[in-house]
C-alpha cells in the first residue's frame, strides 16, 4: 500500500528540475520511445484489423458461405439438393437463400488483346440473394443476362485491359475443344458486354466475367449440369459448423466447402502477420522501458543522499523503494497516456491522413496491381488497445523494480560519508 509521503515525494522527485541534464534528456527519450511505441502499436493494430475485415467482406462479395458441389465437380440435379437442404427444419431456419453456378475457366479476347478469366455463370435474380457481386455493377445492368443473349459482364479492370466498355463485343474461348474432322478446335462465342462491376480489390475485378447460368452451360458443353450450389446462412461467422452439419444430413454425398476453406492459408498468414506485428512493435515499448531502468539508476545515484537521508529519519527500504517506483512509474503511465490517445486518434482518422500524405508526397502507397485493396481501411477494437496499454503498463512496471531494490539497498552512513 503506497502511502501519502512516499507518492509525494516520488511526485516531487519527478518534477524537480535535475542538476544532471542528461538525466532529464534520458527520461525524455524514455518517455518518447513509449509514445511512439503504444501510437505505432495501436494504429498497426488497427490498420490490420480493418485490412482482415475489409478482405473478408470482399471476399464475401464474391465467395458464398457455403458451396455444394459433387465429388467429380459437377451437380446433376441441383434442384434435388436444395429441396434436401429446405426440408430439414435445422438448415432451414440457418440457410438465407440458394442459388445453382456454373464456373470454369476461359480466355477472352478483343482484337489482338488477350486475357485469361474466371468465368462464371449465374442466374441473375437468384444471385442477388446469396452475394453482393451485383450490387456493384457500375455501368449496364445485370438485368441483361438473359438467357441465350450470351451477354457477359466483366470486372471493371479486366475491362480496361480489354479496352472495352458497355454494348461491345468480346469473344469467349473455352478451354475444352471440340473434335471436328480439321482436328481438335477450340469452342468459340461471341458475347456482348451488358456490365462492368467494380468490388476494388484487383484480384476479382480482373480476373472474373460473369454471364448467365444456361449461356455458360452451353460454352462449357455441360448440358443440365452445374457447378453446384450456393447458400448464404444468417451467421456468416457459423460457416463452418453448418458445413459439417449440411454435409451429415446430406449423409455425405456431396462436397461441402466453406468460405474459410476457400481462403484457409490467406486469413491464417494474416492472423499469424499480426501476431508477429504485434510482438516486433512491442519490443520498441520494451526498449523504452530498459531505458526507464538506466534513467532511474542514475536518478538513484544521484539522489543517493536524499536517500540516505530519508532512511536516516526514519523511512524503511520498502518505502524508499515505493518512492522510486512510483517516479518511473510515472514516466510510464505519461508516455502510454499520450501514445493511446495519438494512436486511438490516427486510427480513428486513417481514412483521412493517408490520402493526405499521399497527395502531398505525390505517390501511391497501395498500387492496385500489387495489393488486393487499394485503400487503407482501419478498424479500431477497444480489446486491442485495452492489450496494448496493459502491456506497456506491465513493462513500465517491471522496469522501476531493480533501481528500486537498488535505492532500498542504499546504506546511510557510506552514502554521507563524503557529504
Amino acid at each position: 500500500m503506497i502511502k501519502r509521503l512516499e507518492l509525494m515525494i516520488g511526485l516531487r522527485y519527478t518534477r524537480a528540475k535535475r542538476r544532471n541534464h542528461f538525466i532529464s534528456f534520458i527520461s525524455m527519450t524514455s518517455m518518447l520511445g513509449i509514445v511512439l511505441g503504444v501510437w505505432a502499436l495501436i494504429t498497426v493494430m488497427s490498420i490490420m484489423n480493418g485490412f482482415h475485415q475489409d478482405l473478408r467482406d470482399r471476399i464475401l462479395f464474391v465467395v458464398s458461405h457455403i458451396t455444394i458441389s459433387d465429388f467429380d465437380g459437377y451437380l446433376d440435379d441441383w434442384q434435388a439438393v436444395a429441396k434436401r437442404i429446405a426440408s430439414q427444419p435445422q438448415l432451414h431456419k440457418q440457410v438465407q437463400a440458394q442459388a445453382p453456378f456454373v464456373l470454369g475457366q476461359g480466355m477472352i479476347t478483343k482484337g489482338s488483346r488477350v486475357t485469361g478469366a474466371l468465368l462464371r455463370g449465374i442466374d441473375a435474380t437468384k444471385e442477388r440473394a446469396v452475394s453482393e457481386v451485383l450490387d456493384h455493377i457500375v455501368d449496364g445492368s445485370p438485368e441483361a443476362l438473359q438467357s441465350g443473349s450470351f451477354g457477359i459482364i466483366l470486372g471493371i479492370n479486366l475491362a480496361r485491359q480489354l479496352g472495352v466498355g458497355v454494348g461491345e463485343k468480346v469473344t469467349v474461348v473455352a478451354p475444352n475443344g471440340k473434335v471436328t474432322p480439321a482436328g481438335l478446335l477450340p469452342r468459340l462465342k461471341r458475347f456482348t458486354v451488358v456490365g462492368l462491376f467494380a468490388i476494388n480489390m484487383y484480384e476479382y475485378d480482373s480476373g472474373i466475367a460473369l454471364m448467365h447460368i444456361d449461356d455458360a452451360a452451353k460454352l462449357l458443353s455441360l448440358q443440365d449440369k452445374v457447378t453446384g450450389l450456393r447458400l448464404r446462412l444468417n451467421d456468416v461467422e457459423q460457416a463452418r459448423r453448418f458445413r459439417i452439419e449440411i454435409s451429415r444430413q446430406l449423409n455425405g454425398e456431396f462436397r461441402v466447402r466453406d468460405w474459410t476453406m476457400e481462403h484457409a492459408n490467406f486469413f491464417r498468414a494474416l492472423e499469424i502477420e499480426k501476431r508477429v506485428v504485434f510482438i516486433v512493435l512491442l519490443l520498441i515499448i520494451a526498449v523504452a522501458a530498459f531505458n526507464i531502468v538506466s534513467t532511474l539508476v542514475m536518478i538513484v545515484t544521484d539522489k543517493q543522499a536524499d536517500v540516505a537521508i530519508l532512511r536516516t529519519l526514519g523511512m524503511s527500504p520498502a518505502s524508499i523503494m515505493k518512492i522510486f517506483m512510483i517516479q518511473g512509474s510515472i514516466i510510464g503511465v505519461v508516455g502510454i497516456i499520450l501514445g493511446g490517445v495519438l494512436g486511438v486518434i490516427t486510427a480513428l482518422n486513417v481514412d483521412v491522413i493517408i490520402p493526405a500524405l499521399e497527395n502531398f508526397f505525390n505517390t501511391e502507397l497501395f498500387p492496385m496491381d500489387v495489393y488486393l485493396i487499394t485503400d487503407f481501411p482501419a478498424h479500431m477494437r477497444w480489446a486491442d488497445v485495452a492489450r496494448v496499454i496493459f502491456a506497456a503498463l506491465a513493462m513500465s512496471f517491471l522496469a522501476t523494480l531493480y533501481p528500486a531494490w537498488r535505492a532500498s539497498k542504499v546504506q546511510p552512513a557510506e552514502a554521507l560519508r563524503y557529504e
